[in-house]
């Protein structure tokens, strides 16, 4: 029987320093575009191991916030907001055009992740800093957000994504970082939630409920100490399931 390619991506060059453990193992990345975290340094050390491991290459833009990680929202407003993606993108596809490398996808991190999922003024803004590459690249949005449905109602391509080492609300929303349990740390746990979403379209939730969830892209955020253990763990148990993380 063949096996199934699932789409696992990690979100990297935001100073943990674990990439090279990492690329052999995912299928996709988001790549810190210098304003939450990482450098031009880190952008070109994270493209050239993408090129290596052939990974799909994607920008990973955020609120201009290194103090707080990209993680806290930013009363910041539209213009600001516009510029700091564009100065982000500009960084970021300069080292890909030097490299020979193309973008694949662009992945709002953080905050911003999380603002333009629920707030359509926030969406709206977003979209139209990052409208330049909407004919040739992919947004990755959360299953059943904002963004998702704006996205979709302004013709670009977007992919579904699901988060494998986060655990979700019944609305769908992640359980806060601020709370003990939101994140799955274990590579078990991690792969049966996994599996869970992937082959039966549902999520089980903090309160037990299974929620419908669609997604074409799984998450492992490359920042927890975890991540290549969790990954390691993924890589050898999947093929169990006639599934693999890279084509």
């Amino acid at each position: 029987m063949t096996k199934r390619t699932m789409d696992i991506n990690c979100d990297v060059g935001e100073g943990i320093g674990n990439e090279a453990e990492l690329f052999s193992m995912i299928s996709s990345c988001n790549i810190a575009c210098g304003v939450h975290a990482g450098s031009k340094e880190t952008i070109r050390l994270c493209l050239k191991l993408a090129q290596k491991y052939s990974v799909s290459i994607g920008a990973h833009p955020s609120y201009p916030d290194k103090e707080n990680f990209g993680r806290i929202s930013l009363d910041i407003n539209d213009e600001d907001l516009i510029k700091s993606i564009d100065d982000q993108m500009q960084l970021f596809t300069t080292e890909c055009i030097k490299l020979g490398v193309s973008l694949h996808h662009i992945k709002p991190h953080g905050a911003l992740y999380n603002d333009v999922a629920k707030d359509e003024h926030k969406a709206q803004v977003f979209l139209k800093a990052i409208a330049p590459y909407k004919e040739k690249v992919f947004l990755y949005v959360p299953c059943g957000s904002v963004i998702q449905e704006m996205a979709l109602a302004t013709n670009f391509k977007i992919k579904r994504e699901a988060f494998a080492d986060r655990n979700y609300n019944n609305d769908l929303s992640l359980v806060s970082r601020n709370q003990e349990n939101a994140l799955i740390s274990n590579g078990q746990a991690v792969l049966e939630h996994l599996l869970l979403m992937y082959n039966e379209n549902v999520v089980e939730t903090l309160s037990g409920e299974k929620i419908p969830i669609y997604a074409d892209t799984y998450c492992i955020h490359g920042d927890t100490p975890d991540a290549s253990q969790i990954l390691t763990y993924i890589t050898k148990h999947l093929p169990k399931y006639k599934l693999q993380s890279k084509p």
